[in-house]
């Protein structure tokens, strides 16, 4: 049975826009470890679902999807956005 974790995208931290954050996104769990190829060294598995994700608009969605097409899922809440409100002045206290 796949396990999927849903969340809100983070905003990008090197960025100071907020685009695409308000969108939600299923990612699957892996369902097997990943290991060295001996050939090339790369790491990976035969799982294919780690290279899914999906998009929805709203955290609704997400789980009207998992439940459809029964996918057990866990939702990760979305951390509080904290502004830090400081002058130019404070840098040099």
């Amino acid at each position: 049975m796949p396990h999927a974790r849903i969340f809100q995208r983070p905003k990008n931290a090197m960025q100071s826009g907020n685009h695409r954050t308000a969108n939600w996104q299923l990612e699957f769990e892996p369902a097997e470890a990943k290991h060295a190829d001996p050939l090339t060294g790369w790491a990976g598995s035969g799982d294919t679902r780690d290279q899914l994700r999906l998009g929805f608009a709203s955290e609704a969605e997400a789980i009207a999807y998992c439940t459809r097409e029964g996918i057990d899922y866990t939702v990760v809440p979305t951390p509080q956005k904290l502004l830090k409100l400081q002058s130019y002045a404070d840098n040099f206290r």
